[in-house]
């Protein structure tokens, strides 16, 4: 780069560090903190060093660094309020997630019970829990009564729980295929 009276033009980079106590000031009559200005002109630093190329050499240096400082100030503001303030952890300690493996190891507990069930159950189960069939349109598939269907769901549902150990009011499971061949609440599950 050269000036118009041919000498070399200095890098726009070094004008830069000119502007901060200027940048200084106005982050911190936007954020009231001394600590959350001095990140604010960091940023701002960081973006207008690295979007030099975006300069315009000749033009106001200070306008477009306070310009890229208003700019991410409001968008931090943006951000900050789809957020949740959690500064002690207090939130973060509440969340938990149950490990994969437990999935895997209480559907192969279901599985192998399951299988100890008589055909007639199984199969009602799966029509009516799993497969998500009416008590009708199982019974019309099966070539038996209505009541058939629900006999063989209830006593089924009934001996599942008993050998997952599982009590009237609770369902361990988390998968819904489980959860309908297991829920006694409607006669259309899950």
């Amino acid at each position: 780069m050269t000036k118009a009276s041919g000498t070399p033009a200095a890098d726009p980079r070094e004008e830069i560090v000119e502007h901060l106590p200027a940048l200084r000031a106005f982050a911190f009559s936007l954020t009231r903190n001394s600590a959350a200005a001095d990140d604010l002109v960091q940023d701002t630093v960081v973006k207008g060093w690295s979007n030099i190329d975006k300069f315009e050499v000749g033009t106001n240096m200070r306008a477009w660094l306070f310009t890229i400082l208003r700019n991410t100030f409001y968008s931090n503001r943006r951000k900050m309020r789809r957020e949740v303030a959690d500064s002690e952890g207090t939130f973060a300690e509440g969340l938990a997630e149950k490990p994969a493996h437990d999935g895997r190891l209480q559907m192969a507990d279901f599985q192998r019970v399951f299988a100890k069930l008589p055909d007639e159950q199984r199969e009602a189960l799966i029509l009516v829990g799993a497969s998500g069939f009416s008590y009708e349109e199982a019974a019309e598939m099966c070539g038996v009564a209505i009541g058939t269907i629900k006999s063989r769901t209830n006593r089924g549902r009934a001996r599942l729980a008993e050998l997952l150990g599982l009590g009237s009011d609770e369902i361990g499971m988390t998968d819904s295929a489980t959860m309908a061949v297991l829920s006694r609440s409607s006669s259309k599950p899950l």
